[in-house]
């Protein structure tokens, strides 16, 4: 655990040792258990940090302080405390929104960004309904599970898969679930990540029903002109999941191009 701010402790798992250090944020209902199988395939190269934020996974889970800036601050504490002097930010889809508000802040040692089925930086514009629909899609094991098949995933995961996906989002505290639908999601960023200037990539699911490769060419792209976007056919959303093996492999090519 990383006492990130004298109360709220954030539980990180660390695994290799090589420059630039790889920091990894999960996606709401996620833990840094999602990027076991990307991280597997990266970590004999460099010093990969996965990050269980706040309310998810073995991190506290306060009662408030799901602000975008709350998740953003706990991140750079956690950079800070680790001494990463040089490192590039991995998000998927809440994860990667939390990474555009840091990456706006200009960390010293940032050397690039990689965007996973990221939420854009402009508010999520859903319905009251869809809102009370996400609010109770982590209520019960069957509930996620229909979450699964209906919304998060266009490739079927394997039962190891689908066990961790519910447990984790079965395990997330109480305000955490409900933060994201309600308030979080729609946080307005746009103006901030104009202020980003390393490179970043942006990978998106072909069959993203929830950041869609349109969502993310028209709210997300237009805003950071150095990003390029690549596209994983016959993704969802939950690509670090249903494609661990090519998300690697653009996370490998990304930092060999980095200056």
């Amino acid at each position: 655990m990383t006492a990130v701010n004298g109360e709220i402790h954030i539980h990180v798992e660390e695994q290799g040792e090589n420059d630039p250090s790889l920091v990894f944020l999960h996606y709401w209902g996620g833990s840094s258990r999602t990027w076991s199988h990307v991280i597997d395939a990266l970590a004999s190269a460099w010093r990969t940090i996965a990050v269980d934020l706040r309310g998810w996974g073995l991190s506290d889970a306060p009662q408030e302080g799901y602000a975008l800036a709350d998740f953003a601050d706990d991140v750079e504490r956690v950079i800070m405390a680790r001494g990463l002097t040089n490192f590039v930010l991995v998000g998927h889809s809440m994860g990667g929104k939390i990474a555009q508000l840091v990456a706006s802040r200009q960390p010293e040692g940032l050397a690039g960004l990689v965007l996973v089925a990221p939420s854009p930086p402009t508010p999520l514009g859903l319905p009251p309904e869809v809102r009370a629909g996400m609010e109770a899609a982590y209520a019960s094991a069957a509930s996620v599970a229909a979450t699964i098949d209906q919304v998060l995933t266009a490739k079927p995961l394997t039962e190891d898969q689908r066990r961790q996906v519910i447990e984790d989002s079965l395990r997330g505290g109480a305000a955490a679930k409900i933060a994201w639908p309600r308030y979080t999601s729609q946080e307005d960023i746009s103006t901030a990540v104009s202020a980003i200037t390393v490179p970043v990539l942006v990978i998106a699911g072909e069959c993203d029903r929830v950041d869609s490769v349109l969502t993310l060419e028209t709210e997300l792209l237009p805003r950071i002109p150095q990003a390029g976007m690549r596209v994983l056919a016959g993704t969802g959303h939950l690509s670090p999941l249903e494609s661990p093996g090519e998300i690697a492999g653009l996370i490998r090519t990304f930092i060999a191009a980095l200056p």
